[in-house]
């Protein structure tokens, strides 16, 4: 049994780990970490109990899905507690990333952009497309529920990322007047709106054909159970940074 506690237990993914994880018998939620005074099935600790959190119920792992800054001010503490890190929060800048980055010199942290095994899927297959396309357009488009902060979402900046181990190009976001499309660009669409989970869509287009590449996630609960997988199969690693592809794979 992976004992697990949640930073943002009171959020939307939060809640959805906490509930997602009362239906599993491999992994048991044993405390929260929140900005909020929630009251909820296991204690609720603000930020700064943070550590008497990690001391009075040692968990194997911590999982987050915060903000960046309540992130970087949890990763040092977990680091010094000896307990790994799921990080599911994106929006990074090079500091916060550089705060993981120590920490993972510590103790075990798996970050992800996204803990959907579809995603997963989608991302290995854009390879063997692009290759066999390469002379083709390509464009991104993204669209999440209208609180989201960070824009583009950060699967779709892994997306990005993916596209360039196969092709150069520049991003452009969004269009707008007399524009026309060079052959050295990938356009990256963003839409907020509603209560939207997410959903990723790759248009590659040319020689009068069109290939689409997409995912939708229909509840939060896929990202929780891969988050809780996650964790389930970081326990217990050695220190160093690791990422949901290696879930997967041993799966």
């Amino acid at each position: 049994m992976t004992t697990v506690g949640i930073n943002g237990i009171a959020g939307r993914m939060g809640e959805t780990i906490l509930e997602t994880a009362g239906e599993r018998d491999d992994v048991t939620v044993t405390f929260g970490i929140d900005v909020a005074d929630a009251e909820l099935r296991v204690p609720v600790y603000d930020p700064d109990g943070a550590p008497t959190a990690l001391a009075e119920h040692e968990p194997d792992v911590v999982i987050d899905f915060t903000v960046p800054e309540a992130t970087t001010q949890l990763a040092p503490v977990c680091a010094d507690a000896g307990v790994g890190l799921v990080v599911g929060t994106t929006g990074f800048e090079d500091d916060g990333l550089a705060v993981l980055s120590e920490t993972s010199t510590e103790v075990p942290l798996l970050k992800a952009t996204n803990f959907s095994r579809g995603i997963q899927a989608l991302v290995r297959s854009l390879g063997p497309a692009l290759e066999a396309l390469s002379t083709y357009d390509v464009e991104v488009m993204e669209t999440h529920h209208n609180a989201k902060r960070d824009a583009p979402s950060g699967t779709a900046k892994t997306i990005l990322e993916e596209i360039r181990e196969y092709r150069e190009f520049d991003t452009v976001p969004g269009r707008e007047g007399i524009q026309p499309r060079s052959d050295e660009e990938v356009g990256m669409l963003v839409r907020r709106a509603g209560d939207i989970r997410g959903e990723h869509e790759i248009t590659i287009a040319g020689n009068d054909e069109v290939l689409t590449l997409s995912h939708r996630a229909e509840d939060r609960a896929v990202f929780a159970a891969g988050a809780l997988d996650a964790a389930a199969w970081l326990a217990g690693r050695e220190a160093g940074q690791y990422d949901f592809g290696e879930v997967v794979d041993a799966a």
